[in-house]
């Protein structure tokens, strides 16, 4: 199967789209999949292949690291024209989707899509919640010809039902157990971050309004003093917050920037708890990569990430805006060792079930129902 991916962001750019499709995109390698990448030119340096089409982009304003790109359309019909793609998938609602829905319904080729990023909660961090009705709008109007939507959690579907989509169809994340482990020398973070104290909690995600990274800073200064004490914060991340975030650090915060591989694996490693408040999720994979990690995790009760994170199992859901049910938790983990380890054992093992080969292949077998589905639709037409 043939397949086209439209996409307003690609790796190397660092969101969790870029890095799911990054993903699949490898795992159509492996398969030997013929494959198209049509993307923007990325914010950091750009992967050049001849398999990836890059086109000049703007920042998007809500989320500068998604590119709203400036395509050349004569060359992305040839390029289409040459490939003959047997499907199109279209991973996002910006200007390169809209291409792909174009050439789509021009060449008659099926077309899927996926879900990945809850821009109506995002609206409400930026002031800018009176734009809601116009956005669900366009929503629908931009998912309806598809086919099948895919969205990453049982909660975005749900969510998307209430407005009116249909033929939604579940897409789940893996994690990569052999980078994400509890096997690491701890050591070496406490060296690389001179951290002397006995607890680490950590923070990985974009450093954004939308993350609710105030309720982070005002978690960390809640914490009873004994307990306090005896913690040093990692945050880990960058993005517009930074500078803020930065002034109201306390003494034991170490702000290490964007790091990634096994450096942002080692992290997790060393991490006795991971802490992560942000309540616009559709999925949450830095919870799976906390959790394979073998590192419990304390998160909000909020979006895709209460249907990775179980609760009193392989961490705890706090209510999204409790300061004190954080606090209970982390303290209840951090003054019990045996149900912390319990809490890491049980956390890896059920990382170890959620595996990208098994995700990616669901998903091309969706793909082939989809390209049936049409096919069945022309001969009876």
């Amino acid at each position: 199967m043939k397949i086209a991916l439209f996409t307003d962001t690609f790796a190397p750019d660092v969101n969790g789209v870029a890095n799911t499709l990054k993903r699949f995109t490898d795992y159509l390698k492996t398969k030997n999949s013929p494959f198209l990448v049509f993307a923007p030119e990325s914010t950091n340096h750009n992967l050049f292949s001849a398999q990836i089409y890059r086109f000049a982009s703007l920042p998007f304003f809500l989320y500068p690291e998604c590119r709203l790109a400036l395509p050349n359309m004569l060359k992305m019909k040839a390029s289409l024209q040459a490939f003959q793609p047997d499907i199109i998938h279209v991973a996002t609602p910006f200007n390169i989707g809209l291409c792909g829905l174009h050439y789509a319904k021009k060449m008659n080729i099926p077309i899927v899509g996926s879900y990945h990023t809850d821009f109506d909660q995002y609206l409400k961090y930026y002031d800018l919640e009176f734009l809601s009705p116009l956005l669900w709008k366009y929503m629908n109007w931009f998912h309806r010809p598809l086919r099948t939507l895919f969205v990453p959690s049982q909660s975005t579907k749900e969510q998307l039902h209430r407005h009116g989509f249909t033929n939604i169809s579940i897409w789940s994340r893996g994690v990569d157990h052999t980078l994400f482990h509890p096997h690491y020398d701890r050591f070496d973070v406490r060296i690389r971050y001179n951290i002397k104290r006995p607890y680490i909690l950590t923070y990985v995600g974009r450093l954004a309004p939308e993350k609710n990274l105030q309720l982070l800073m005002n978690i960390a200064r809640s914490l009873p003093p004994h307990i306090k004490h005896q913690v040093h914060w990692l945050i880990v991340g960058d993005g517009p917050l930074k500078e803020k975030l930065h002034k109201e650090a306390l003494e034991h915060m170490t702000f290490t920037g964007f790091l990634q591989g096994e450096q942002l694996a080692r992290v997790y490693a060393a991490s006795d708890l991971f802490v992560f408040p942000s309540v616009t999720e559709t999925f949450g994979n830095v919870i799976l990569e906390s959790l394979a990690s073998g590192t419990p995790a304390i998160a909000a009760n909020a979006g895709g990430v209460k249907h990775i994170l179980q609760h009193d199992r392989t961490g705890y859901l706090c209510n999204p805006d409790s300061v004190e049910q954080f606090v209970h938790y982390i303290s209840l983990c951090l003054e019990n060792l045996h149900k912390r380890m319990q809490l890491s054992h049980q956390a890896r093992q059920y990382a170890l079930t959620q595996t990208w080969e098994t995700i990616f292949d669901g998903l091309l077998a969706q793909y082939e129902l989809a390209v049936a589905d049409q096919t069945q639709s022309i001969q009876l037409a």
